[in-house]
């Protein structure tokens, strides 16, 4: 059962990010939004964390946060509001990281 995990806290301030990696599945997504795309920041051990999970097709960072950020990276998809929606009906279960 495929699941699509939504963090929303920054990398930096708790180990959700390091919790999720650990338990996340081969069919698993990752949503960024919030504080927690500045995981994707260039140069940032949270970086290298997001590349070494080969999460290629299964990474997604709301673009506006990402915008709002002024962070801008290849690992991660951005995503609007409605692929937000999409994803989420697109994986058989949404675990928020609260």
């Amino acid at each position: 059962m495929a699941t699509l995990h939504v963090l929303s806290h920054s990398p930096f301030g708790d180990e959700r990010l390091d919790s999720c990696l650990r338990l996340l599945g081969a069919d698993d997504g990752v949503l960024l939004c919030g504080d927690a795309v500045y995981a994707l920041r260039e140069g940032t051990s949270t970086e290298q964390q997001l590349q070494a999970a080969n999460l290629a097709q299964r990474l997604f960072a709301l673009d506006e946060d990402l915008q709002a950020r002024a962070i801008s990276s290849a690992l991660a998809k951005p995503v609007d509001y409605q692929a937000f929606v999409e994803l989420s009906l697109h994986y058989d279960k949404v675990n928020s990281w609260l």
